[in-house]
């Protein structure tokens, strides 16, 4: 329960400064995202959640 409320908030603190520093960045961001196709997303977010999953692993494996 501890690593989740850590994951948790750690995305947040980095979703949260990002906001906070470069609000423009955010918006063309998502002004390139709505440009990519369903399945375009869908890759995107499905190599995001491989990512996430490793980095998880990794960090599980050298004793976090």
């Amino acid at each position: 329960m501890a690593s989740a409320l850590l994951a948790i908030g750690l995305v947040l603190f980095v979703e949260g400064l990002i906001y906070a520093l470069a609000p423009a960045a955010v918006e063309e961001m998502l002004r390139m995202l709505r440009d990519l196709t369903t399945d375009q997303r869908r890759a995107f977010g499905l190599g995001a959640v491989a990512v996430g999953v490793a980095l998880v692993w990794l960090a599980k494996a050298l004793g976090a």
